[in-house]
């Protein structure tokens, strides 16, 4: 799924490889999928993006968002833009094509599920959207300890660490991928009672989400998620499917992995506080 590391990295490859280049046609739901879902007139797109330019791209959370003239196409959880120069090699299946008039492409073939809006530039409503716009990126300075700690919902009721950090929009773009090696960093268990949580531990996991994400967006996102080429990420990561049953890094006891929360968490039993 595109979380933030992955929505950084491909809204800078569209912006570097696609700005410039002119819409010459579109193609929706060439393959039917039950879960792909679509913001705005579907049987509009081709009229709204056809004649337009690429004029720029840009990420919030982990959305990717390509702007041309007028318009915008937003990109969300399963709906991967892939970028094909050569048209030999043009995908059989996608929910979405956009053609250029140099006879490239940019195809989208969800996986499990997937979010795509063609709209107006500016007229979007929707409130996924409008969150992941509005609230602060974690990696800019504006991300400070205080406005995390601000993000806590107090101590009322039990919340798990992976619900505090990976729920509720409270930062867009962080979800259950990424939250694995922002917790094992920060020597917490996904199933952590917040209401047990020091300074310290508060402390560890801001650090953490602002040294993780760091990394993985400097490397291209991570080695279990694809970029706009279909190339693996170069962040290695610790807490994976790609590493269970492995060793841990840090103590070199065997990586697990739970249900919890309606998805798949991955722990180190020694490293991480329960």
């Amino acid at each position: 799924m595109l979380e933030l590391p992955e929505s950084y990295t491909i809204s800078r490859q569209i912006e570097k490889n696609l700005t410039g280049k002119i819409v010459s046609d579109i193609e929706v739901l060439h393959t039917p999928h039950s879960f792909a879902f679509f913001q705005g007139e579907i049987k509009d797109y081709k009229e709204l993006l056809k004649g337009q330019t690429v004029m720029k791209a840009t990420y919030h959370g982990g959305m990717i968002e390509m702007d041309t003239e007028d318009c915008m196409v937003v990109f969300a959880d399963g709906a991967y833009p892939r970028y094909y120069e050569d048209r030999r090699k043009f995908p059989k299946k996608h929910q979405l094509a956009i053609y250029f008039d140099d006879e490239t492409a940019v195809f989208v073939s969800i996986q499990m599920y997937g979010f795509i809006y063609v709209l107006p530039r500016g007229k979007c409503t929707e409130e996924f959207y409008i969150s992941s716009c509005s609230k602060i990126n974690p990696l800019r300075e504006e991300f400070t300890f205080e406005y995390f700690k601000s993000l806590y919902p107090g101590n009322q009721k039990k919340i798990s660490a992976k619900a505090f950090l990976a729920t509720e929009q409270r930062i867009p773009g962080l979800g259950n991928g990424v939250l694995q090696d922002i917790l094992w960093n920060a020597g917490i268990d996904p199933r952590f009672d917040m209401r047990e949580a020091s300074e310290t531990d508060f402390m560890m996991l801001y650090t953490s989400i602002k040294k993780i994400l760091k990394e993985m967006c400097e490397q291209g996102g991570r080695d279990t998620e694809k970029d706009l080429f279909g190339q693996k990420g170069k962040y290695i990561t610790q807490l994976s499917k790609n590493t269970l049953f492995e060793p841990c890094m840090k103590c070199g006891n065997e990586i697990r992995k739970v249900n919890f929360m309606g998805g798949a968490v991955y722990y180190c039993e020694n490293c991480q506080k329960r």
